[in-house]
């Protein structure tokens, strides 16, 4: 087999080599090269593979059908929909995800966020720094607050386990609620959550059900202190409407991890101006310890289809 790597994992090379040998003492052949999106480059370093592994940059259509030879899309992420997965059927291409290894990093930022805007922290850092005073920039606690959570999937089950000390009152809005985790959460429907929470945080997927999902008419049933945070995907919320509800003070704060296109973003970003936003380029993710864990799990899916038991099936 070829396996070829499209772009970097964000782990040591020392750690890609680790496992290229291993496959190279089987008899297959392995290549790494660095991200590129131009699908004419990509066609060209994949047109005889018969595995493709890639992060997060998208995969057409285009390059799945000029790769004659391939067998198995292996994706080192948790969200597919940069793939084409509708050219990948057609071709009986395989694909697996990378489900679980970010599930900690990206509860911890969503929290991270939660605290930075309740207690003013970008903005007492730059006053601190201007030689100023804490002086209208009191914040609030998150204890005690309600904080709901949509999608209560494995990410948000595992913030609200994180919450627990807070005392919150969590709320979550999901497609298919279970019975196991209702000691945990409280579920209510989407309008119900969006009324009552002192904080929204959102970890679903980008399908057509959650495209826009947040948009002007679910913001204004938000409370005008409440804050909004996503570090599931971008077009889950209309931007535009978002920082229209910021700038005219009808939520009072947003945490922004992911965006319509994946950063660096264009300076016109309505999100990079509005009101009380903290900003991060698509970094929920990305710590030291989940890269590690993303590239056993998108290694240990090679082997696993190779043997026949494909694991975190998508296709």
């Amino acid at each position: 087999m070829k396996i070829v790597l499209l772009e970097p994992l964000g782990v040591p090379e020392a750690t890609i080599q680790r496992y290229a040998k291993a496959l190279e003492k089987d008899g297959h052949t392995f290549a790494a090269y660095p991200k590129d999106t131009d699908p004419a480059v990509q066609i060209e370093r994949a047109k005889d593979a018969d595995v493709i592994m890639i992060a997060n940059m998208p995969l057409r259509g285009q390059v799945i059908e000029n790769c004659p030879n391939l067998k198995f899309i292996d994706v080192a992420f948790t969200g597919v929909d940069h793939v084409d997965l509708e050219a990948a059927k057609r071709r009986g291409v395989k694909v697996s995800n990378a489900a679980g290894y970010s599930t900690q990093a990206v509860a911890e930022l969503a929290l991270c966020m939660m605290l930075s805007l309740s207690r003013n922290v970008p903005q007492v850092e730059k006053r601190c720094r201007e030689g100023g005073t804490k002086d209208g920039l009191v914040g609030f606690e998150i204890q005690g607050k309600a904080v709901g959570i949509v999608g209560a999937g494995t990410i948000g089950t595992r913030l609200a386990q994180l919450l627990a000390p807070f005392s919150c009152r969590v709320l979550a809005y999901s497609r298919h609620p279970r019975e196991d985790k209702k000691g945990l959460v409280e579920y209510v429907t989407l309008d119900a959550l969006l009324e009552q929470s002192d904080v929204v945080t959102l970890h679903c997927p980008l399908t057509d059900e959650t495209r826009g999902m947040i948009g002007r008419e679910q913001l204004a049933k938000m409370k005008p202190t409440a804050l909004l945070i996503n570090t599931a995907r971008g077009p889950v919320v209309d931007a535009a409407a978002l920082a229209e509800a910021l700038n005219e003070g009808r939520i009072a704060g947003a945490g922004v991890d992911v965006f319509d296109v994946e950063p660096p973003l264009p300076a016109e970003s309505p999100l990079l101006h509005s009101k009380n936003t903290l900003v991060t380029p698509h970094v929920a993710f990305a710590s030291a310890e989940s890269m590690e864990a993303r590239a056993g799990i998108v290694f240990d899916n090679i082997r696993a289809w190779m043997d026949g038991n494909q694991q975190n099936i998508v296709l």
